[in-house]
């Protein structure tokens, strides 16, 4: 099943974790530590305080500034545009959104990712049809689907999994933003001898 298809058919709580999943993974992005959307995921176990602890986060990752970064920019787009009512006709479009935001990112990030498709076509693959995109985007492709399968398969049981597939994301990423300011500062120190 296509990834579109699997938020086509999610429900409040898998569009929730779907379009969270993929703001957690771009954590690094927005300077914050890992446990700064934890309220959130929590929230999303207990059915409880999602708006409060989205107003938090905002203030704690520093909604409302604009890097200069696009992979970054897009980060913030993604918990700018976070909706503080938590139901399906709110939360669909954020989904969309943070998924295709999210394959962008990765895609701007992926060294490899030169010659390949875009993160639109990417997210109009079948999410076991990872030929096409760049390393870094099928790996991400592939987790915001497993994401929504669990979450459809399992429902709130699957929340666990769906946050391990995610803290695994975010290192990934973590690592590639660590290799990518080190080759800038290399870069700027060899242009400027």
């Amino acid at each position: 099943m296509s990834l579109v298809e699997l938020v086509a058919r999610a429900d409040e709580r898998g569009l929730a974790v779907g379009g969270l999943a993929c703001l957690d993974r771009c954590l690094p992005l927005l300077g914050g530590d890992d446990e700064a959307l934890r309220p959130l995921w929590a929230s999303l176990a207990d059915g409880s305080g999602w708006a409060g602890d989205l107003a938090r986060a905002r203030d704690l990752l520093g909604a409302g500034r604009l890097p200069d970064d696009e992979a970054a920019l897009l980060a913030h787009r993604m918990l700018e545009s976070a909706p503080a009512e938590r139901t399906a006709d709110a939360l669909r479009p954020w989904a969309e959104a943070c998924s295709t935001a999210s394959l962008r990112v990765h895609r701007l990030l992926d060294p490899a990712a030169g010659a390949g498709p875009d993160a639109g076509d990417s997210l109009r693959a079948d999410a076991g049809d990872t030929v096409g995109p760049s390393p870094l985007v099928a790996a991400e492709l592939r987790r915001q689907a497993l994401v929504l399968e669990l979450l459809a398969d399992h429902g709130a049981q699957g929340l666990r999994r769906a946050l391990e597939v995610t803290v695994e994301g975010r290192r990934v990423l973590r690592a590639v933003v660590s290799r990518r300011a080190r080759n800038t500062a290399e870069a700027g120190a060899r242009a400027g001898l």
